[in-house]
């Protein structure tokens, strides 16, 4: 298979925090709508993984690839335009604009939230949002201020404002989060949907969150794969189960 068939190939990407090495020689291929899920326990590199994918952190040496574009020497904003979305842990969402504006202000239209004053709402991002908001389960809370949404709401209303820029490639990082049970399940559900036409890749501790929505689960730890496939594979990998029940 070559490289442009995948949606990310990572090669041998390192990267070295004095001296130490957090991503050491790591070689990772997502195929495109994929939903790939990565654990492993603290410190394994998950969070730098993703730093590294969306420009946040400069690599020290390696390759990442997507839609085939050397991404390495690009910046964060480069890639953003390229079609990655990423979305940190904690929500980073307008509090005091409704969930409408909060979606409205993420269409690409190369604006920003100070730009927004001289922009007309056209019907073409009017039916954008509201595509993006039933997506996530707010098409009835448009109206409502971001601030008074519930936890849950609030990481599906910024998974939204991802959405709206329409990347081909999505990192979540601790989606579910501070979620109830029955939010949860909604997540799992949106996540399974919006991967039909991208790329996705989550960073998940629970388990059960994560037999329920991964194609392909990734092991990390110390900056290294430590195994790959199903959940029923890695699960029962002894390398897996010593590096979890060894800590």
């Amino acid at each position: 298979m070559s490289n442009t068939d995948f949606a990310l190939a990572v090669e041998d990407l390192t990267v070295s925090f004095d001296g130490f090495k957090a991503i050491d020689a790591l070689t990772l291929y997502i195929d495109k709508n994929e939903l790939r899920v990565i654990i492993g326990p603290n410190g394994a590199g998950k969070t730098t993984l993703l730093d590294l994918i969306c420009g946040k952190t400069k690599a020290s040496g390696g390759s990442i690839k997507f839609k085939n574009t050397e991404l390495t020497a690009l910046a964060e904003f480069q890639r953003v335009r390229l079609g990655i979305g990423r979305k940190f842990q904690t929500p980073s969402i307008y509090e005091n604009l409704s969930v409408f504006q909060n979606l409205e202000v993420s269409y690409p239209k190369g604006r920003s939230v100070f730009g927004a004053l001289g922009f007309k709402c056209t019907e073409e991002v009017k039916a954008r949002v509201q595509v993006v908001a039933e997506e996530i389960h707010l098409a009835d809370k448009l109206d409502t201020e971001a601030g008074l949404l519930s936890h849950g709401q609030k990481q599906w209303l910024e998974i939204g404002m991802l959405l709206m820029q329409d990347p081909e490639l999505l990192l979540l990082d601790e989606p579910i989060a501070g979620m109830s049970a029955r939010e949860r399940e909604m997540t799992a559900e949106l996540l399974q949907r919006i991967c039909t036409n991208r790329a996705v890749i989550v960073i998940e501790h629970d388990m059960d969150f994560v037999k329920q929505i991964a194609h392909k689960v990734t092991v990390m730890h110390q900056g290294k794969i430590l195994a790959e496939g199903s959940m029923d594979k890695v699960q029962n990998d002894p390398k897996v189960i010593d590096v979890y029940l060894g800590h």
